[in-house]
């Protein structure tokens, strides 16, 4: 009889399995699940050199699937200044000139997290605002949703964007009343070119914009290596085993095919092609040779990215009708219409998953455009094309989910005053209207659409028991509204079970089985019993990924 490596004991097994859904303990040998029962049926599973952990009545479940987030860019965001909870011209300025200080050589200060209302609510930063925080070093402020960004007057001069620039469709330069800029930077073609300052030239953010860095030095590449081997670590220790970036490059993916090499890859990672509005169609070709080449147990590349609209925040995101705060105003979509669908026709047709970030309801639209049109012209397949975000959805498009087979990636951290996002100036920009389908969680649920719950860090805390509790604990804005709250049951199931699915995983892990990957994550505490006001403080006591321990706390 083969015995085991690992015994779990003591355990309140949450398996996520219907058929055996509760357990006492879980025997694992090599990277599979040898068990799954109770204590006496593990007694000949031991061997002398068996490890024997006892959970303490824990819970003990899959190991988290992290569905969205941007590994290099919140790893390396932990090396920033943040800014959360931060607000007025005081204490901005006593963290900003401390960490300036701290960083002499740095050819600009990037502050993370920064609020839209910085300096009070409804107020507009400026650069003159921010010129009386630090005036003589180029500094900027990136939002916590990394879709606007605000920059002092010698960042915005010594970019070249003191007199406006011409930016691609959906960025923006805002300009004041004087010719000049403002200030605000909306999305990533408009700060990118604050960024090029950085002493790195700016490399740390080149997988958000899907290019290739270039001329990177030896030393770089280590650094690089070291920043994921950094968010590898951190993520593990929240209980995550897989992580679904949403951002890529080849540079990532060679960095993380040799941080697997030195045996240090601790969890599994799936990176997309990036399809930016640039590049042409045919550049899918790459798409399907990363697919070919990154096709391991590990690291994998199946999976085509795009970007529909912007945020509601910066008045980027697509809606079907206008703002309720802009009249006339609706965005402005980053792919026209034929060509997206010419995109997702082609990804389909070579086998690819797609996933678009689509926050309005107008982009959701357009998003479910493209996948009809590819399920038109190729047939019906299961694809689980991917709509990421979905924070307002109109009623007709609700069935066409289900019809199309599409996974809804949600991020319960997200919705404003559910964790750490503030209600202004999103719910004014949407209007009460679209109040009740904002983030619909249960409307998709109710017409059995596949969910993954995530974070997108580093927008959101990467954390998942913050995430679940804020998805268990939502409140409607007004009363008679739906909530979109879901159960703890639900809640974890999204941020495990529901991220294997949605990474056609599901026949590997996601679920306690026998014979099943022993990707395994033990809590420090009964996640049933705990008080739902304590959730968010729960974390993981060890975690397992193929057989490894990769965290231990």
């Amino acid at each position: 009889m083969t015995k085991a490596d690992i015994v779990i004991e003591n355990a309140r097994v949450l398996t996520m399995n219907p058929e055996a859904p509760r357990a006492g303990a879980v025997a694992i040998a090599g990277a599979c699940i040898l068990a799954v029962g109770g204590h006496d049926a593990m007694a000949a599973l031991k061997g002398p050199d068996t490890r024997v952990i006892d959970a303490g009545g824990a819970t003990v479940m899959p190991g988290m699937v992290e569905a969205h987030l941007h590994l290099f860019a919140g790893a390396f965001g932990m090396r920033l200044l943040q800014l959360d909870g931060v607000h007025g011209l005081p204490a901005l300025r006593d963290r900003v000139r401390a960490y300036a200080d701290d960083n002499p050589d740095e050819a600009l200060l990037i502050c993370k997290a920064t609020d839209y209302n910085l300096f009070g609510n409804g107020v507009q930063t400026t650069r003159q605002m921010l010129d009386e925080v630090l005036a003589d070093r180029p500094v900027l402020y990136v939002a916590g949703d990394h879709h606007t960004a605000w920059a002092n007057t010698i960042a915005l001069d010594k970019a070249g964007l003191l007199h406006g620039r011409e930016m691609p469709t959906g960025n923006e330069v805002v300009m004041a009343d004087n010719g000049t800029a403002a200030g605000e930077l909306r999305e990533h073609a408009a700060y990118d070119p604050v960024m090029a300052l950085r002493s790195s030239g700016g490399r740390e953010g080149l997988g958000l914009a899907g290019i290739e860095p270039e001329h990177v030095t030896p030393e770089q590449r280590e650094e690089d290596i070291a920043v994921l081997k950094e968010g590898l670590a951190y993520c593990a220790s929240f209980g995550f085993t897989t992580l679904h970036n949403m951002d890529g490059n080849r540079y990532q993916l060679d960095l993380l095919r040799e941080i697997e090499a030195r045996g240090e890859l601790i969890c599994r990672v799936e990176v997309p092609f990036h399809l930016t509005p640039d590049k042409p169609v045919d550049s899918l070709e790459e798409a399907s040779a990363l697919a070919d080449e990154f096709d391991g147990d590990k690291l994998s590349a199946r999976r085509v990215k795009m970007f529909m609209d912007g945020v509601v925040d910066s008045s980027t995101a697509v809606m079907v009708e206008d703002y309720a705060d802009r009249p006339g105003w609706r965005g402005e979509p980053l792919h026209d219409a034929e060509r997206f669908a010419a995109a997702c026709i082609e990804a389909d047709k070579r086998g690819l998953q797609i996933s678009v970030h689509a926050i309005g309801d107008g982009a959701v639209r357009r998003v479910l455009d493209g996948y009809e049109a590819a399920r038109n012209a190729n047939g019906k397949r299961d694809s689980r094309h991917r709509i990421e975000h979905i924070e307002v959805l109109h009623p007709d498009d609700l069935p066409r989910f289900a019809e199309l087979g599409v996974v809804a990636s949600m991020q319960p951290p997200h919705p404003p005053a559910a964790m750490d996002f503030p209600l202004e100036p999103w719910i004014s920009r949407v209007g009460e209207a679209r109040w009740p389908w904002a983030f619909p969680v249960q409307y998709l649920r109710d017409a059995g659409v596949p969910i993954a719950f995530a974070s997108d860090w580093p927008v959101s805390d990467v954390n998942p028991m913050r995430g679940v509790k804020a998805a268990i604990t939502r409140k409607p804005w007004k009363d008679g509204h739906p909530g979109h709250a879901s159960t703890l049951m639900e809640a974890l199931h999204d941020y495990s079970t529901g991220g294997a699915y949605a990474g056609f995983d599901e026949g590997r892990f996601g679920m306690l089985k026998d014979g099943m990957l022993a990707d395994i994550v033990i809590m420090d505490r009964d996640l049933e019993s705990a008080p739902v006001d304590t959730l968010d403080e729960a974390r993981a006591a060890l975690t397992i990924c193929g057989g490894a321990v990769t965290w231990e706390g």
